[in-house]
């Protein structure tokens, strides 16, 4: 049960950081509770409440019919297996009307950089956002911006703030010259798009196997399952946890 409520966490989490929270009919006005206010009446408020309710369940059952029908294997290092992975995500995400994964990363950097000033700043929450979601920067990105970065403050003779228009265009200026040094063009967003996608179905797979491997590790040590053999992780069909 713990697998399966993990997986339908890694399919519906961009719920409450999508489409609903987000939206501006959905802001919710403070109430008044002044000694001398009228009986309680159905506010605004009470029924945005409810429409983002039950949205996000209507949102969730259709996920859930989607995983009841697809067979995942949980087998990180199987290309096969990932690929099959994110198209069953992909699936849901469009059946169920959710964010795609770049989307929600699009939407993350804005939350989680708005209030940063400078540049450098900016960058660090970058790195930071990619370990924490299980991103490798395997063509060494991030040291090439940082070293783009430090050669602009060293020519500005400051710190870059990102409301210094013609400092942050020296910057993407000089990564325009990394993308062109490293082969990547903006009309190829979406083969880059679909990587990224990839990349996290990987590691979201690598957390099943992980969740799996210590939920079977517990019940091997409860006495009834002593002398059963537990299965291999690639053979689990969680479909049957749902």
């Amino acid at each position: 049960m713990a697998l399966a409520a993990r997986l339908l966490y890694r399919s519906t989490r961009q719920l409450c950081a999508g489409q609903v929270v987000l939206r501006p009919e959905h802001a919710v006005p403070v109430r008044s509770f002044a000694k001398e206010a009228a009986a309680p009446t159905t506010l605004k408020g009470d029924q945005v409440l409810k429409d983002i309710f039950y949205e996000v369940k209507n949102k969730l059952e259709t996920a859930i019919g989607v995983l009841r029908k697809e067979k995942i294997t949980i087998d990180p290092e199987d290309p096969a297996a990932v690929s099959e992975y994110a198209k069953v995500m992909k699936s849901v995400r469009q059946k169920a009307n959710l964010l795609s994964e770049s989307e929600i990363i699009k939407f993350n950097i804005e939350v989680e950089t708005h209030e940063i000033p400078d540049a450098r700043t900016y960058l660090l929450k970058l790195k930071e956002m990619r370990v924490k979601r299980g991103l490798i920067d395997s063509q060494g990105i991030e040291d090439l911006q940082m070293a783009a970065l430090d050669k602009v403050e060293k020519e500005l003779k400051k710190p870059l703030l990102r409301n210094d228009k013609k400092g942050i265009a020296l910057l993407t200026a000089e990564f325009d010259k990394i993308n062109q040094k490293l082969g990547i063009r903006k009309e190829e967003l979406p083969k880059y798009e679909e990587q990224l996608e990839l990349k996290i179905a990987k590691a979201q797979l690598e957390e099943l196997k992980k969740d799996a491997l210590e939920a079977m590790e517990t019940q091997k040590k409860r006495e009834e399952f002593k002398d059963e053999e537990m299965p291999t992780v690639k053979s689990l069909d969680i479909r049957n946890f749902i």
